[in-house]
């Protein structure tokens, strides 16, 4: 079980704390000025699914003794235009860095995404997921 905590700055700025006391500035300032100071929040879901792959994948392809020298995840997620801005897609691109086998990377990722990640698997049932990947040499 998690559990995080979330406390209110002032204005629509917060700072939300994790399992861990590793915090995070969320929200935008007080001072018109300065639009976000913090991660918008929709952003964090979109940085927790690519984070729980991202884990995953690097630990499958180094169980698997691949010669992983890199990875980026790059997270766009699809919005309604209305409240409340549910997600209707999210897709995750997978940039490879070093000699790997693309059939590897490929195993790896629908091992995060079909049993390992809870982040996808907690919303697939209500949001369209998919993922490709490139690997770069």
């Amino acid at each position: 079980m998690s559990t995080i905590s979330l406390r209110w700055v002032e204005g629509h700025m917060m700072v939300a704390s994790d399992s861990h006391g590793h915090s995070i500035v969320v929200g935008s300032s007080p001072d018109p000025q300065f639009e976000w100071m913090g991660v918008k929040p929709s952003d964090l879901l979109l940085m927790a699914v690519a984070a729980c792959a991202a884990y995953d994948v690097v630990e499958i392809l180094t169980k698997q003794r691949e010669p992983l020298e890199d990875l980026k995840v790059v997270c766009t997620g699809d919005q309604m235009p209305d409240p409340p801005w549910k997600f209707t897609h999210i897709h995750t691109h997978y940039i490879v860095r070093g000699a790997v086998r693309p059939e590897r990377v490929e195993k790896a990722i629908r091992l995060s995404e079909d049993k390992y990640c809870s982040v996808t698997n907690t919303l697939r049932p209500t949001v369209q997921v998919t993922s490709d990947f490139e690997i770069l040499t």
